[in-house]
């Protein structure tokens, strides 16, 4: 084994912050589902491609500003989050066959990914991909940076709503006691069509980032799957700040492996620490 040098060290680990921030964006809303809807919602990251194709077409095809992007597309998930809550709560699915009734929706939107955009690679070309700030030798690619930027402000945001806000603190006490929550007259059918909502609008946020940084191809949607939701667990599943931290450990501890070892450790350490927390805090996740 040789060690990597100083400077490619310091670059690995900048690299994992940057990664992580995106795990933590994309298991934000994943993770906030999951903990106040009780929803295991694999059709998370699937909307988080099908924004980055978006992203990609809108860029592209119909020469938009991929940042401009930011503001068309989540207002429209957010819609779709509704609509599928809606639908959820009108069938009554359980929290588990909300695993399987999502993984079918994820494997109708990989279906139409491939429909429009078919199965060969897409990379969303735009200005942003090649600008980047030099800081001594260290390199911050300006996709990334917007990436974890993105990440710390949503996370902070969200945060501050659950913590501050009257809205938050009902969507808290229905996480916690539904029933005695609906005694107070908070009106959980409102506050889950809203969370639904803002938790897809997160994912097509996720979505558009992955655009400007990775190339994109459908088969992509299920390699995310179990390191995001190793994100989401270690860092608490309903919690705002848990993903970001959780994220940039888990990016960190990944890189750091791949530049000392190789790059097939990744995995080895994301799950690794997963399994630690199961096993001396498994009251935390």
């Amino acid at each position: 084994m040789t060690l990597p040098s100083l400077s490619l060290l310091s670059q690995s680990i900048l690299s994992g912050v940057f990664i992580g921030g995106m795990y933590s964006l994309i298991g934000l809303g994943l993770g906030l589902s999951w903990g106040l809807l009780r929803q295991i919602n694999l059709a998370h990251f699937g909307f988080v491609f099908l924004s980055a194709y978006l992203s990609y077409h809108m860029a592209t095809v119909w020469g938009l500003d991929p940042l401009l992007t930011l503001v068309l597309l989540p207002p429209l998930f957010f819609a779709i989050g509704v609509a599928m809550q809606w639908l959820l709560s009108r069938f009554l699915i359980s929290p588990f066959n909300s695993l399987l009734v999502t993984f079918g929706f994820t494997v109708m939107i990989e279906s139409l990914i491939q429909y429009v955009w078919t199965a060969d690679f897409r990379r969303l070309q735009s200005g942003y991909g090649e600008e980047k700030f030099v800081l001594g030798p260290l390199y911050i690619p300006v996709p990334e940076l917007l990436t974890l930027v993105l990440a710390v402000l949503f996370a902070f945001a969200i945060w501050a709503a659950m913590r501050f806000t009257d809205l938050g603190k009902a969507m808290r006490a229905m996480a916690e006691d539904g029933p005695i929550a609906a005694a107070f007259g908070i009106n959980q059918r409102a506050l889950s069509l809203i969370l639904s909502g803002t938790c897809v609008a997160l994912a097509s946020i996720a979505g558009i980032c992955f655009a400007l940084t990775f190339t994109l191809t459908p088969t992509q949607i299920f390699s995310w799957v179990g390191v995001v939701f190793a994100v989401v667990m270690l860092g608490g599943l309903g919690s705002a700040l848990g993903p970001l931290v959780a994220g940039v450990i888990v990016g960190v501890s990944e890189a750091v492996a791949m530049a000392v070892f190789a790059p097939s450790w990744a995995p080895l350490v994301s799950f690794s620490l997963l399994i630690l927390m199961l096993l001396f805090r498994p009251g935390k996740v």
